[in-house]
């Protein structure tokens, strides 16, 4: 591995800097959170008006998630080599540059690719502020300040489609794409200001191009196999062994390449770390429980509920409340007493239970239990989500943190990805036969809804009994989401109770790193 140490022992932060600092990372981090999540709940409304249809729904959220996530590990990869705080900058002005085309997209292919370069910007943010955040923060101080900002990251996730509605439905939901732009140029001032690293000296950077490429095709052709699957061709055909097959492929060559690579964008080594693997497979299911659900459910209230985008978005507050709450409080804790593993599958538990108690909503269900059931549910994502990246980072060399951080970041937003593109297909599907099973039962013709077509419908402009069918199909389609999601549950409470909960350490990374510099110096006298 190429060495990256800081050029001279830095004097440690003041409180008061380690928080000029971390307001601007948090900002960075919520910029990155609402670029994904600020259009969930004006989908419907832009996908109809741009004529879209239900893959068109999926991919305007995809393409973010795919970028996203075959970036991530690129950028850990450059905070381990590289200047952190210009890559954070640099990040930040992709998004800026990125969702400022997406609020100017006319057709719906323009608007997926400006989505898609958005989540390069995201994946850099997603990476870089949590690996800053290992810079200028012990692992004790880190508990507090992760559940802070799993807390901020709750918000944005599910609190943007909150403000996405309210802007939706008072200015139009090319506004959505500019609200962002504020935070980022504020961050970008913030860092530029407060973020205070020493320089890094380094030797010839080796950047693992060939990795990157196979590992970013690999992906995408799982993405376009389980976003197509079951719609535009069976789940078992050629497509699916070509595509199944051919992402295979490219994954294994990239292994192969990577395992040689002087400097590879996932050092094969980390997964030597129980903690790091047991995290990465959890993760996977925080990524479906966090992205998936919080793109469906805006579905499921505007849809199979018939209600408007700003309304949609209010009756998201339940999750977004109990994300902030066992985020902020369990980090708390954390940091007080210096114990991580019984949160973590305290999370994973009540993630379950959420998991399920969603998936026995319908069209009809009072909205008080869906928002008791939306609580549990953000309480079981804020306890586990930020605690795994915590448990890894505090079990890493300090020059392993970037790569480390940025593997957990990259399988939790595959996890969202393939969730959000499988569910979406998934979805598709059953709506698709629900309607028209819905419709021949009460002797209508199915054609009368363009015999099943993929296309968002707009229920308001429906009649009854019309309109009930199609409510219902959305309200128990989605619902089945949740039960399809809901093993990925189980799975994550078994990798965390198999977890070992290693003492939290006392020193920051640059503490670390400065220790490092001493004691090769020591040695060289």
């Amino acid at each position: 591995m190429t060495d990256t140490p800081m050029a001279a022992s830095p004097a440690p932060m003041t409180h008061r800097q380690v928080l000029e600092s971390l307001s601007g990372i948090l900002l960075g981090m919520f910029v990155s959170v609402l670029a994904t999540s600020v259009v969930s709940s004006s989908l419907p409304k832009i996908v109809s008006d741009l004529n879209g249809s239900q893959h068109s729904y999926t991919w305007v959220v995809t393409a973010t998630l795919l970028t996203t996530t075959i970036t991530t590990p690129i950028w850990g990869k450059l905070a381990d080599l590289m200047d952190r705080k210009l890559l954070i900058q640099i990040a930040l002005i992709i998004s800026v540059v990125s969702s400022a085309a997406a609020g100017f997209a006319h057709t719906v292919g323009f608007l997926i690719g400006a989505r898609a370069f958005q989540g390069i910007g995201a994946g850099g943010l997603t990476a870089l502020a949590t690996i800053l955040m290992s810079d200028i923060l012990s692992p004790r101080e880190r508990g507090k300040y992760m559940g802070l900002m799993g807390g901020i990251m709750g918000i944005g996730m599910v609190g943007g489609p909150l403000l996405g509605g309210v802007i939706t439905d008072s200015l139009g939901w090319r506004y959505n794409f500019f609200v962002g732009l504020p935070f980022a140029v504020a961050a970008i001032i913030v860092l530029q200001i407060t973020l205070k690293l020493p320089a890094m000296v380094r030797k010839v950077v080796k950047i693992d191009y060939l990795g990157a490429v196979l590992i970013s095709a690999g992906i995408a052709c799982l993405l376009l196999w389980v976003t197509f699957a079951g719609s535009s061709f069976e789940w078992l055909s050629w497509q699916t062994w070509a595509m199944t097959g051919g992402s295979l492929v490219l994954l294994a060559l990239a292994v192969w390449v990577e395992s040689r690579a002087a400097d590879p964008i996932i050092p094969l080594n980390l997964f030597k770390n129980r903690t790091l693997v047991l995290s990465v497979v959890a993760s996977v299911a925080v990524g479906v429980a966090m992205f998936g659900t919080s793109v469906f459910l805006s579905q499921y209230m505007q849809v199979a509920r018939g209600k408007t985008p700003t309304q949609s978005g209010l009756l998201t507050i339940p999750m977004i409340l109990g994300v902030f709450l066992s985020s902020t409080l369990s980090g708390r804790r954390i940091t007080k007493t210096g114990h991580y593993k019984k949160f973590m599958i305290a999370g994973a538990a009540v993630l379950t239970v959420g998991l399920v108690l969603m998936g026995t909503i319908h069209y009809d269900t009072s909205f008080v239990l869906v928002s008791l059931y939306m609580f549990i549910l953000g309480s079981g994502v804020g306890m586990l989500m930020q605690n795994l990246v915590l448990a890894v980072q505090n079990t890493l060399a300090v020059d392993e943190i970037g790569s480390g951080t940025a593997t957990v970041a990259f399988f939790r937003t595959l996890g969202g990805a393939i969730g959000v593109s499988a569910l979406g297909a998934v979805l598709s599907s059953r709506i698709t036969t629900l309607i028209m099973d819905g419709l021949s039962a009460i002797g209508i013709d199915p054609s009368a809804l363009g015999g099943g077509s993929s296309s968002v419908p707009d229920v308001s402009t429906m009649q009854e009994p019309i309109k009930t069918i199609v409510e219902s199909s959305y309200g128990d389609a989605i619902a089945e989401l949740f039960l399809v999601a809901a093993p990925l549950g189980v799975v994550a409470l078994i990798a965390v109770i198999f977890l070992k909960e290693v003492p939290l350490g006392n020193r920051s990374g640059l503490e670390q790193r400065a220790a490092v510099m001493d004691e090769l110096e020591s040695v060289e006298a």
